[in-house]
């Protein structure tokens, strides 16, 4: 959602009411609730107008708090909304919770699958608001970042995606995400898929330069208090700005250690 607070004044010296306070985002089935303080000239109330895409509300909006009632306006689910509280210029009411209009993961999944050709599919409904999926992929004992989908965010049908994956050697597993203005992820069923790529194997393991793999692979290097100082995916890493000492390699869907000589 994005809050957006605009101050329009306006020409005539004698004209009050300038400021727009407009909050847009997704329907999520809750009213919006506004402190409405007295105009700082003491006579009436700040807000003299509130509008919900574009029609004026019948919400009793002269008194000190007040509900914009969102249900009245045959809203779905996940509908845009654009809210405009219009008050005057010597004073500002506060929406108490915009975040009522954030989009919010509610997606249920219909159908996660990896095919034959290496890509991840899923299916999903009842997607309230856009929100980006954060595909991710088992390796290394725990789950990792590999992409993102930009969701429909559409609750009255099934959506379809797909995401290019990059697998390792053996079983693979898979899985999207989104995380919402709450913070809290929601997640799909795990995908499964068995790899027909060959092992990946590195040397040396002691090295002065350059680590290099049998085939092109994602990689992580830590140092032994377990920061990590380099990451990627190729076929070779250049170690050459390494210091001396232990080091510990995750790739393909391994985990070992090496040694930098000098």
């Amino acid at each position: 959602m994005r809050l957006l607070l605009a101050l329009l004044f306006g020409l005539s010296a004698s004209l009050s009411f300038a400021g727009n306070i407009v909050l847009e985002g997704n329907y999520q089935g809750k009213n919006l609730y506004v402190r409405n303080p007295f105009a700082g000239s003491g006579v009436g109330f700040c807000t003299y107008e509130v509008t919900v895409n574009g029609s004026v509300t019948t919400d009793e909006w002269n008194s000190s708090a007040f509900e914009i009632d969102l249900s009245i306006h045959n809203l779905d689910l996940g509908d845009h909304i654009v809210v405009v509280i219009k008050h005057k210029d010597d004073c500002a009411p506060k929406v108490l919770n915009p975040e009522v209009l954030n989009p919010k993961s509610t997606f249920e999944t219909e159908s996660i699958s990896v095919s034959n050709d290496g890509v991840l599919n899923w299916s999903t409904k009842n997607e309230a608001g856009v929100l980006t999926y954060i595909v991710e992929q088992f390796r290394w004992n725990k789950w990792v970042y590999v992409g993102e989908v930009e969701g429909a965010g559409r609750t009255g049908t099934v959506n379809k995606y797909n995401f290019k994956i990059t697998p390792h050697s053996g079983e693979n597993k898979f899985r999207v995400k989104q995380v919402d203005y709450t913070g809290v992820p929601r997640y799909s069923p795990t995908a499964t898929y068995q790899s027909s790529v060959a092992k990946v194997d590195f040397n040396p393991k002691k090295v002065e330069e350059n680590i290099e793999f049998t085939s092109e692979t994602m990689y992580e290097v830590f140092d032994i208090h377990g920061n990590i100082v380099k990451k990627g995916y190729s076929s070779k890493i250049d170690a050459t700005n390494l210091k001396k000492g232990l080091y510990y390699l995750n790739y393909d869907n391994s985990t070992e250690e090496f040694m930098k000589k000098k």
